[in-house]
């Protein structure tokens, strides 16, 4: 049910304002919030256009349906709290650190308007830092949907500062695993490069010449399968976005179950070993990487403090059946 302060508004577009922009059309349907207010929650997938996010210089068609979703009397959006099972790593007044399953989005954004992790903590924890409202309170990082792992969230604005801080600082340490196809050249080594938009497939990554952010990656290998698959430990020093994904790629190596950069379906019918190939295709239903370790200072009392988020067990059932894999070769 809808939060009490939150309002779903539907508009239905009529033939007087057909061909004007969405975000001038929403300031004037509602006089006391500004068309750069509208534009910013268009930005942020507040605002649906016949159930699509669009932009703000959308032209209006007649008939269009238009749904801005969570804006409340305020003018920020408003999240209703959803119980939902959480495994709690550590918590206190000042921060909350969980082991975010494989599936679960983070924070509300365009077609994810419920059933988030902080629609989760919210209903765990009565309150999170105003700060990255309205939809992303107390989030100072996050993992991809497909992604499991560490996820640390600010339940104080003094908490979000300091952490965001760290964050910007590089002075949080990132450990992640991932399968990946392939064997590496060496036993270790790191990816530096710019990563920017795609520039042709806007909706991903990749590395680029110009006109990017600088992506850090270390890696090692913990193991080896039948130069098929390999289990690398990772480090990253930014935070990019998808930045191990296209790093790996980039390599040359995938990450398991990762369709869009490369490891999905088709890279895994490459396999030349059947027990291996049907190990990857009974286990690897997601992108195989895990946020395994993170390490930072609290917020508050500047200890050092370091989590670690159980191998999850789609993971296993991969390392396992690999093994067993390899065993029914080697016998």
């Amino acid at each position: 049910m809808p939060h009490r302060n939150q309002v779903t508004k539907i508009l239905h577009v009529q033939a007087p304002d057909e061909g004007r922009r969405l975000d001038v059309f929403l300031s004037a349907q509602d006089p006391p919030r500004s068309r750069s207010q509208y534009k910013k929650w268009i930005d942020m997938g507040c605002v649906l256009v016949n159930g699509r996010k669009v932009k703000p210089a959308y032209m209006l068609q007649v008939g269009d349906e238009v749904c801005v979703h969570g804006v409340n009397d305020e003018g920020a959006g408003a999240i209703s709290p959803e119980p939902m099972s959480l495994e709690v790593l550590f918590e206190d007044g000042d921060m909350i650190v969980v082991n975010k399953p494989a599936g679960l989005v983070v924070h509300p954004g365009a077609g994810h308007f419920s059933g988030t992790l902080v629609h989760g903590l919210l209903a765990h924890c009565g309150h999170l830092a105003s700060q990255g409202a309205p939809l992303r309170p107390g989030i100072v990082h996050r993992l991809d949907q497909e992604t499991s792992g560490v996820v640390v969230v600010a339940k104080s604005d003094a908490a979000y500062l300091h952490l965001i801080d760290q964050f910007k600082d590089h002075a949080v340490r990132k450990t992640y695993l991932a399968f990946v196809y392939g064997t590496l050249p060496q036993s270790s080594g790191e990816m530096r490069s710019l990563i920017g938009r795609h520039p042709i497939h806007r909706k991903k990554m990749a590395v680029v010449e110009r006109l990017g952010k600088e992506a850090v990656t270390f890696w090692q290998v913990r193991q080896s399968w039948q130069d098929a698959v390999s289990l690398l430990e990772v480090r990253i020093l930014t935070g990019r976005t998808h930045q191990i994904r296209v790093h790996c790629q980039a390599m040359g190596h995938p990450v398991v179950g990762d369709g869009t950069y490369g490891g999905g379906p088709r890279r895994a019918l490459q396999i030349p070993h059947p027990a291996t190939r049907a190990a990857v295709a009974a286990h690897a239903r997601r992108t195989m990487l895990h946020a395994w370790r993170l390490s930072l200072v609290h917020p508050r009392h500047g200890s050092p403090m370091a989590f670690e988020a159980p191998i999850p067990a789609d993971f296993q059932g991969l390392w396992n059946a690999l093994e067993r894999a390899v065993a029914s070769r080697s016998s």
